[in-house]
């Protein structure tokens, strides 16, 4: 089958209620590929700087890559915008059955990208290379209702939490079973009146033996191996053993409960095991006794261990909760456990305990609903709690962002990976403690290992390879863009950090600089337990590591890329006035 990569985009401006199909000019597609990067390259160019995330002039992108459908593994797609909740770039990615249905319906398109706000509730239904722009009769309706309401489509919603515009809300797919969960994407589409993109289509096909092959090499490799066997549930007693299980609010290193919602307590409860093929690689479904699931350690790590709760079925419960509501499951647990530590302190004229789970699933109510004072203020995040209440030591962010489960008091190269990331706090941008715990770095190793890591899944992301089939992509996806016939413009490695590159332009134009990948202040207070107790990150190592980082970069002491940086990379035709660069990198020691 002859297949090209996409060469189209269709645009939606819900304001003016028009759809226009345009041209990707192909410099861009040579540049940035698809996906993230061409996804960014649209938001630097589209969005003025300074934008209210929540105005209708924001840009919110829903983008496949250019081999989207084809490849081995859960297909994915990108909401790319400028995030409600940190105020800077903001890629977040999904699985499930809506992206390779968009891919399909999309046709010769690699996106949609929206603009405006709509004068009353609307959705998008993408089919035979369109889109049209209809009523949303679902608005109102929580994410499991409104996928039930197109049961022959695939959908991708906001519940309640977006339409509330809470800051950590999510597009949903698959009745809550998947979101582009982190940094508030879902509040963008609620701001914009945007219930709902719904697909229709097949999704494509072609390439059956390079599929196979890539699919035969992930079974094979050690990833593949470990999700076939236990998943990322697995996570939790890996955290836990190594004294980095953030619990009660980053409190402690380790959850005393762990064997209670950990891997050993889902294989005795699990009802049946999902086989894996190269569509899902498998791992376990627990259906509870209240019909609910816990596919993933984010459920567990979070809402179990961070909120010190050991109820296997009540850990469940919330993770259905935000399910339902469309929120973001990480932020939500740790503003959760901010208030705890709050009200605790005294802070709130609340009692809020840990290990309560009565207590939790209130406040994911109030949040998503915001339906009381305190509800609305946690909306907002940690950062505006803190800012309202004090407790800004409670929980670590970075970039407005809260911290996700592997605690950098046990792993310091993963407070370098925090700092750095292009959306604020994310542990799937680079996992240096998959190999450093193990090691001894210095700063220069640890920069550059988390250096790398970022440019390659940027390339990746490009493509938006499923993050685990990704690690036996050795080539970062160079024989599949050749069978797509889509010529690049330089080596991939390169191409990734051009865009990596690209999305700190971003956030420099927005503000962001060198106090902006400083250490949270919560990560400079010890842990009070476990292997690891007494220990804090190490001020003077990590500013080290953040040297040798900008440095790995071609960036100078101020954060921003330097000129010959931007010049070297083919960034020039980019940058504008508005986005300030460093004079000169720091040399690298």
């Amino acid at each position: 089958m002859n297949l090209r990569a996409p060469d189209r985009l269709l645009r939606v401006d819900l304001s003016a209620e028009s759809v226009d199909r345009v041209s990707v000019p192909d410099e861009w597609r040579r540049r940035y590929v698809g996906g993230k990067g061409l996804g960014a390259r649209y938001l630097y160019e589209e969005l003025d700087a300074d934008t209210d995330p929540l105005e209708p002039n924001n840009v919110l992108l829903f983008m496949i890559g250019p081999v989207s459908g084809l490849l081995p593994g859960e297909s994915r797609y990108a909401a790319i915008t400028k995030s409600p909740l940190t105020g800077v770039f903001l890629d977040s990615y999904a699985g499930g059955t809506f992206p390779a249905v968009l891919a399909g319906a999309l046709h010769d398109a690699g996106g949609v990208l929206v603009t405006g706000r709509a004068s009353e509730p609307v959705r998008l239904v993408v089919a035979d290379g369109d889109v049209d722009i209809e009523s949303a009769e679902t608005w109102g309706a929580d994410t499991v209702t409104t996928d039930e309401h197109f049961s022959d489509a695939a959908v991708a919603c906001v519940g309640p939490a977006g339409e509330n515009q809470v800051a950590y809300a999510t597009i949903s797919s698959d009745a809550g079973d998947h979101h582009a969960g982190r940094g508030g994407a879902g509040a963008v589409m609620g701001a914009k009146r945007l219930k709902a993109v719904v697909a229709w289509g097949d999704p494509p096909s072609g390439l059956e033996k390079l599929r196979e092959r890539y699919a035969e090499r992930y079974r094979e490799s050690d990833t593949g191996k470990w999700l076939q066997a236990s998943g990322t549930l697995e996570t939790v007693d890996f955290a836990n053993e190594t004294g980095v299980l953030p619990t009660r609010g980053w409190r402690d290193g380790q959850f005393e409960g762990a064997d209670d919602i950990g891997i050993a307590a889902v294989r005795e409860l699990a009802r049946e095991r999902e086989h894996p093929d190269d569509e899902d690689p498998g791992g376990y479904r627990v259906e509870t006794d209240a019909g609910e699931s816990v596919p993933c350690g984010a459920t567990a790590m979070t809402l179990g261990a961070g909120l010190g709760i050991d109820d296997f079925d009540a850990v469940a419960e919330l993770g259905a909760t935000c399910d339902r509501f469309g929120l973001d499951l990480i932020s939500a647990g740790n503003t959760v456990a901010w208030a705890v530590r709050a009200s605790e302190a005294g802070l709130l004229d609340h009692s809020f305990t840990f290990g309560d789970p009565d207590d939790a699933r209130s406040l994911l109510r109030d949040i998503a609903t915001r339906e009381t004072t305190l509800g609305d203020t946690l909306a907002e995040g940690v950062d505006a709690a803190a800012e309202r209440f004090g407790g800004d030591d409670f929980v670590p962010t970075v970039k407005a962002m809260e911290l996700p489960a592997y605690d950098p008091r046990g792993a310091e190269s993963m407070a370098l990976a925090y700092a750095t990331s292009d959306r604020g706090a994310c542990h799937r941008r680079a996992i240096p403690i998959e190999r450093e715990i193990f090691e001894n770095w210095s700063p220069g190793r640890a920069a550059r290992a988390v250096a790398t890591e970022q440019d390659q899944r940027s390339i990746l992301w490009c493509l938006i390879v499923d993050d685990f089939v990704g690690d036996v992509f050795e080539d970062l996806g160079a024989e599949w863009l050749d069978a797509v016939g889509l010529d690049t413009d330089g080596d991939l490695q390169t191409i990734g950090e051009r865009i990596w590159t690209l999305t700190r332009l971003f956030n420099v134009r927005e503000g962001i600089a060198r106090a902006d990948d400083e250490l949270p202040i919560a990560l400079r207070k010890p842990l009070e337990s476990g292997p690891n107790d007494g220990q804090a990150v190490d001020e003077d190592r990590f500013e080290a590591m953040l040297e040798a980082y900008y440095a790995e970069r071609g960036w100078g002491a101020d954060g921003r890329p330097a000129r010959e940086t931007v010049d070297r990379l083919g960034l020039d035709e980019v940058v504008d006035d508005e986005t300030p660069l460093a004079e000169q990198p720091i040399e690298r020691k």
